[in-house]
């Protein structure tokens, strides 16, 4: 493969962030964007514009292409169902970052994504093949959820929650000083020493497969909008064949994870049944409630938090003692769906999703649907440290 990282005779038109390489008989031009910048807008019109390329590849999966161009998308959610699959966490936290990039774009006067929507508009317009080459989003939050462990997890939607809730201290020339390849090299080096498995799924592996669709696209002259960050991963791996299979796979939990969910309830139970038969049934009792009520009201406290109704709030109480013992069924799960059916969103509730993001945060708390995703997170994490609050207070007073 011939990489040219300076442009040639032939490249004297190309904007500084676009990078040619030579692969297959072919050429591929990347042109390293900010999701978020004017200037890229004008990188991805200038570099088609001069190539006039056959194919153009963008950074969007069929999912996320939809976010962008169908606004309307948020109106065929099923809130029942994105519950009982365990998907609120990751549809908060995809909120959350949306409203992060919202409020930067506000600054810098771009909507987030038009480097991408610029690589779309071009292609129908041009009427070359548009590939859209990333892996789907859901899967790539999946499998990053999976590698973190309860600490790291618990520390990254603290990093997301805050990220979102701060004021952005970002301009134009911050932006595209961030384009270059060392700067961000050097963003993603401190972020991997921190979150090393999200690292491995959020950018590495994404490199891959961004490579690996760009090979596979038709044509001789291909330009593939991408973020800079992603660049010199992909001109690594694009001369390699690669199989997206195990990409495209969510990997089954951890023997240890999968264990440790059985684990946890056998030993509180075991704990209990050890204090009925060293100290009586009345330390035992006591035990028992103190379980009750420490995992009952952390997981209420938590519903109350995200300004769940009466009655979810006492569903999340009732709930989470026993759901804490079952390692099928979340004390959120539970509190989400009465939530659902006590306020069961509209037609008008999921069309306003989209300005859950631009009024963030208070507009989490005042769209309905938005709400029971904070009900299911909110008493899950009340429920999670009523269990090791809990269990440790037990064990405490047992031995």
């Amino acid at each position: 493969m011939e990489v040219d990282s300076a442009h040639g005779p032939d490249d004297a038109g190309l904007p500084a962030h676009a990078r040619r390489l030579s692969t297959q008989g072919r050429e591929v031009y990347l042109v390293g964007t900010a999701h978020v910048s004017l200037e890229s807008v004008d990188d991805v019109r200038e570099t088609v514009e001069q190539v006039d390329p056959d194919t153009i590849c963008v950074e969007l999966c069929q999912a996320r292409y939809e976010s962008f161009t169908r606004p309307d998308a948020w109106q065929k959610m099923n809130v029942f169902k994105v519950i009982k699959e365990g998907k609120a966490a990751l549809l908060l936290s995809h909120l959350i970052m949306s409203a992060f990039y919202k409020r930067m774009g506000d600054r810098l006067g771009v909507r987030p994504g038009a480097d991408m929507l610029e690589g779309v508009r071009l292609a129908r317009e041009r009427g070359a093949d548009l590939v859209l080459a990333d892996r789907d989003v859901q899967v790539t939050l999946k499998r990053t959820w999976r590698r973190l462990s309860l600490w790291n997890k618990l520390k990254v939607l603290f990093v997301l929650l805050s990220s979102a809730l701060a004021e952005p201290e970002v301009d134009r020339k911050a932006v595209d000083d961030l384009k270059q390849a060392d700067r961000l090299e050097d963003v993603l080096l401190e972020f991997a020493r921190a979150f090393p498995a999200v690292k491995e799924s959020l950018i590495d592996e994404r490199d891959i497969y961004l490579a690996q669709k760009i090979r596979e696209a038709p044509g001789e002259r291909v330009v593939a909008v991408v973020g800079a960050g992603h660049v010199a991963g992909i001109a690594r791996a694009i001369e390699r064949e690669q199989s997206l299979d195990s990409l495209e796979e969510v990997p089954e939990p951890s023997l240890w994870t999968r264990s440790i969910k059985w684990v946890v309830p056998a030993l509180i139970l075991a704990i209990i049944a050890y204090g009925f038969y060293s100290a009586g049934a009345a330390h035992s009792l006591e035990s028992i409630s103190i379980w009750v009520l420490v995992n009952g009201v952390l997981a209420a406290a938590g519903a109350a938090l995200a300004l769940g109704h009466p009655v979810t709030v006492l569903a999340a109480f009732l709930a989470a003692p026993i759901t804490s013992l079952n390692p099928t069924i979340a004390a959120g799960w539970v509190s989400g769906l009465v939530q659902a059916w006590v306020k069961k969103p509209t037609v008008a509730d999921l069309e306003g999703m989209s300005e859950v993001v631009t009024a963030f945060p208070k507009g989490l708390w005042r769209n309905p649907v938005s709400r029971i995703l904070l009900v299911v997170v909110f008493s899950n994490l009340g429920s999670t440290l009523g269990t090791f609050i809990g269990g440790s207070w037990i064990a405490a007073r047992s031995f």
